[in-house]
């Protein structure tokens, strides 16, 4: 099989640069998939299997938020500077410099998925269809859910990590230790990691700016600017066909997850029985059944299938 086209670079944002990533041949029938990652503060690493879409007709964008990865990195940029609105003016410029504006689809994955939902709510002309995968719909909800999944942690791990909360010794090894435990059991269940989310994992690490700022010291503990901000009251504005995806151990549980079904005219929720937050590297086969199948009904303009297998 001849190799899949591959470009990448960087565009203009403001003074700054965002990084992307272009697989496929644009124009090739179908509309571009632009993939928008989690954190706010990881990386496109950890979702690089959607490219495999590349190889049924359409033009994957993979891309680095501002902050991280391969985009401007900003360490001494006051706290205030990162809002979602950032964010959202930052996919809608990559969505013009690259010309797919006027025909595309959005996959947006944990943080990812609220501000793809919040971008869609505005009724966007091109946009074509929307994947929301392991996010929460409002931060006060993740919260609360937090406390529900903390609490279901083996005996003793939720002291340890309230007694370092509560001194401010969250870099402490016994925090990261007790830490790993919800980790393992509510972002990626697969040991060890995947070297592609050990990937954005470790970029986050090495700058941590935008992930402390905007959420705080882990997934769990959110003191950052997000914690009172949702995207629930924009979700029914939203006007083009929605597929909600989660896990059944998912730290998006699905308390909430459901406004995204109740309050999106035109969603389906698919809950993966054996997954956590990464469905993609825990059910791989169904992961791309379901997504494919879903592209199918909102993208296709020939007789090819989008329906990959995974692992």
């Amino acid at each position: 099989m001849a190799s899949t086209p591959t470009a990448k670079g960087t565009v203009p944002f403001r003074e700054f640069k965002t990084w992307y990533r272009v697989t496929g041949e644009t124009g090739a029938g179908r509309p571009a998939l632009v993939v928008v990652h989690g954190g706010p503060g990881s990386t496109h690493d950890y979702l690089n299997g959607l490219s495999v879409y590349a190889e049924h007709g359409w033009t994957v964008v993979h891309y680095d938020q501002l902050g991280n990865g391969g985009s401007t990195h900003l360490p001494d940029a006051d706290p205030g500077f990162w809002t979602p609105q950032l964010f959202r003016d930052e996919l809608e410029n990559l969505l013009t410099r690259l010309g797919i504006a006027d025909d595309y689809v959005l996959f947006g994955q944990s943080w990812g998925g609220m501000l793809a939902a919040w971008h869609a709510s505005a009724r966007p002309a091109g946009l074509r269809g929307l994947v929301i995968a392991n996010s929460p719909a409002s931060y006060p909800l993740w919260l609360s859910e937090m406390d529900v999944l903390r609490s279901q942690l083996p005996p003793g791990v939720d002291d340890t990590l309230r007694k370092h909360e509560a001194a401010g010794t969250t870099d402490s090894d016994e925090y990261i230790e007790a830490m790993l435990v919800f980790y393992a059991r509510h972002v990626c269940r697969v040991q060890p990691w995947p070297g592609e989310l050990m990937a954005s994992y470790m970029e986050a690490v090495s700058d941590p700016t935008v992930y402390r700022t905007m959420n705080g010291p882990n997934e769990f503990h959110v003191i950052g600017s997000l914690r009172d901000w949702s995207v629930i009251d924009h979700l029914p504005s939203i006007d083009v066909p929605t597929l909600v995806l989660s896990g059944r151990y998912d730290e998006a549980t699905p308390v909430t997850v459901r406004p995204f079904e109740e309050l999106i005219p035109d969603a389906r929720w698919e809950i993966f029985e054996d997954s956590s937050h990464a469905p993609h590297f825990e059910e791989p086969e169904r992961f791309y059944e379901v997504l494919g199948s879903f592209l199918d009904t909102v993208g296709a303009r020939d007789a090819q299938t989008t329906t990959v297998s995974g692992g």
